[in-house]
């Protein structure tokens, strides 16, 4: 499928964007103009499902088969969020990235036994926007107020789709690439555990203090910070 984009900057070198589950290129809307304003043509899509993509059926595979079809090969940089980054690292290989920065990804699905199946996240499509703030009171209002756009032409079945994959282990073997994963404080998706494992098989491994999930709007200076060392200087 042929996902939607949207593009920063006009620069020499090319950073890709991949949001997770329940946003759309929106949730970038600090990142693009940040990595623009170091030199980079940012593309962030819409994964299928979400934003101004189609619909379809939704697999992991299909998601990122998604991204070699609608993305340039050899970009500089390619950073992808949570489901996002679990795409990702499904189409690394072909997208062949300089550097792939994974953003808490999606590696590891919890079960409705550890209380976080994929099933809950279908509850947050009428979530209003108090309930929005006070689960993120780190956020801008700016951001508030994207996620109910973004959550209202979000299609829930994604998430419910994800639901054969509870309690599986989606750890890559190894980073294809030069890969960082950068990790909230405490992470859900990423134990100390498995973030140990990752380091053992080559991935560097930095958490940002503090940060909820979504790392860039939870704390955008911590995530920029995160950075430094896997994007170029001006």
């Amino acid at each position: 499928m042929q996902l939607h984009t949207h593009t920063w900057g006009e620069g020499d070198r090319t950073a890709l964007l991949v949001h997770g589950m329940m946003a759309d290129h929106r949730t970038w809307r600090r990142v693009g103009p940040a990595l623009a304003g170091r030199g980079y043509r940012v593309i962030a899509v819409d994964l299928r499902g979400h934003g101004a993509s189609g619909r379809g059926a939704y697999r992991p595979e299909l998601f990122a088969d998604d991204l070699a079809e609608s993305l340039p090969t050899g970009a500089d940089l390619a950073i992808g969020h949570s489901l996002g980054g679990l795409a990702l690292s499904l189409a690394v290989d072909r997208l062949k990235p300089k550097r792939a920065v994974f953003s808490d990804p999606a590696w590891h699905l919890a079960s409705p036994a550890e209380g976080l199946g994929p099933e809950l996240f279908t509850q947050f499509k009428s979530a209003p926007k108090e309930q929005i703030r006070a689960m993120n009171p780190r956020w801008e209002e700016a951001d508030v107020d994207i996620e109910l756009q973004t959550l209202a032409v979000w299609d829930e079945a994604t998430a419910l789709s994800l639901a054969s994959l509870s309690g599986a282990d989606l750890l890559p073997a190894a980073p294809v690439v030069p890969s960082l994963v950068q990790l909230a404080d405490p992470s859900f998706l990423i134990s100390p555990e498995r973030a140990a494992l990752l380091e053992a098989r080559g991935f560097a491994v930095r958490p940002v203090a503090g940060a909820g999930h979504t790392v860039h709007r939870d704390d955008f200076d911590g995530f920029m910070a995160s950075l430094e060392g896997w994007i170029e200087p001006l």
